[in-house]
């Protein structure tokens, strides 16, 4: 017999309340952002123990003496190897004779004053062609290189007597240079008898002033006003040129100067000699 349906059975519906979903979803949601909060929390208490010093490693900076024996030895255009091959050249037969060099060490570069067999005096870059098939291929402070027929032979810088007038790079007359004129003082000697100003112009150093303090100063080809503009090729700019110079006053080495001397410019090429 059918039964017929009288509702919900009596004391189920009271012991099952029914689910209120969003407090559920928003109890779940408030439970994950109190997590958060604590993950971050530990972040940025946590010390960072197993990393170390935040603190970077402080820069060393070598002396200048260090600097300039590091730098001597390094060649960035890799001309030393060629160089010292161009010290066991042949000296060449040709009748051409070298009156004045122009070295650019910065870019391995210069020029030089050759006469050929007529004796007239003629200014070369390097790669210029002197004589037919003879090429200049570099220049040293004493002597060039020239390439005759793909061979490598040298010419060395005629020091009998002073060169004829010069042309500057910038268009004004080099006075004859005293390379071959002058004694060349000891290292030593120069550093005591020649005092050393830097000239300064708008703010900044354009040259070295040289002063007599003893008899160097005159053995080494200076004149009371002369100011020190390049040496070894390279513009006087700032202060550091004048300690590098003063490194560089070492018996046995090859300085190369160019003075302003008055409205002329000269060139004083030194070998520095011992005690």
């Amino acid at each position: 017999m059918r039964v017929p349906f009288r509702g919900p059975i009596q004391g189920i519906s009271s012991r099952f309340p029914p689910i209120d979903w969003p407090r559920v979803v928003e109890k779940l949601l408030l439970g994950m952002l109190v997590l958060q909060c604590a993950r971050l929390i530990w972040v940025v208490l946590t010390p960072v123990g197993s990393f170390g010093s935040w603190e970077g490693r402080q820069a060393q900076f070598p002396g200048l003496a260090a600097r300039q024996s590091l730098f001597s030895s390094f060649d960035p255009f890799f001309r030393s190897g060629q160089q010292q091959a161009a010290n066991g050249g042949v000296v060449t037969s040709l009748a051409l004779t070298v009156y004045g060099i122009r070295l650019n060490e910065g870019s391995g570069l210069g020029s030089a004053i050759v006469a050929g067999p007529d004796g007239v005096q003629n200014s070369f870059a390097v790669g210029e062609e002197i004589l037919p098939g003879v090429v200049l291929k570099a220049v040293a402070f004493d002597h060039i290189t020239i390439d005759r027929g793909g061979a490598e032979e040298q010419v060395f810088l005629d020091q009998s007597q002073p060169a004829s007038n010069l042309v500057a790079a910038g268009g004004g007359a080099l006075a004859p240079t005293t390379a071959g004129g002058i004694d060349n003082p000891a290292a030593d000697a120069l550093k005591r008898d020649v005092g050393f100003t830097p000239r300064m112009q708008n703010g900044r150093i354009t040259g070295i002033i040289v002063t007599p303090r003893g008899p160097a100063f005159q053995n080494a080809g200076f004149q009371p006003g002369d100011v020190i503009t390049q040496i070894d090729g390279q513009p006087v700019g700032s202060s550091t040129d004048l300690l590098a110079m003063q490194s560089k006053m070492l018996p046995g080495a090859h300085i190369s100067l160019t003075i302003e001397r008055g409205a002329n410019l000269s060139m004083i090429n030194l070998t520095l000699q011992g005690q």
